[in-house]
């Protein structure tokens, strides 16, 4: 099997409204299936963590549901719910993970290390982790599947 490039934005949310829980479920299964692209981690420190941690969720535990059950997205849900801490799926703090995640901006040094890469001058405009990600991601994915 080959190699994927996850390519699920960090602002898609699914029905409980977490935004990047649907990339980070289906990084997991990439992962947890030996398909992740090697530059991609499994279940990094960035937004990964913080809606693991903003919804109480252990990370071990995470990633062996995923690992051992292979749940579709919908399971995966249904098993953060299960899961989730005390008034962790509350909408106040579900909109304050959501803040927090859109309002993380990158090091001036990987900003301007993802926009060189995509070919696009670093005029401030783009600021956002979440943009520059995207943008990071379709970038490598053109390399590895359309430049090769």
């Amino acid at each position: 099997m080959g190699a994927y490039i996850p390519l699920v934005s960090s602002e898609l949310a699914g029905p409980l409204g977490v935004i990047h829980l649907p990339r980070l479920w289906h990084k997991l299964t990439l992962g947890t299936t030996d398909q992740l692209h090697e530059e991609w981690d499994l279940c990094g420190g960035g937004f990964d963590q913080m809606v693991l941690d903003g919804l109480g969720l252990d990370r071990e535990a995470a990633i062996a549901f995923v690992k051992e059950e292979r749940p579709s997205y919908a399971q995966f849900e249904a098993w953060v719910k299960e899961n989730a801490g005390s008034g962790c799926l509350d909408a106040e703090k579900i909109d304050a993970l959501n803040a927090a995640i859109r309002g993380y901006n990158h090091a001036d040094e990987t900003r301007k290390a993802i926009l060189d890469a995509a070919g696009i001058e670093d005029d401030g405009s783009i600021l956002d982790a979440v943009n520059l990600n995207n943008l990071d991601d379709w970038t490598e994915f053109h390399q590895n599947v359309i430049a090769d």
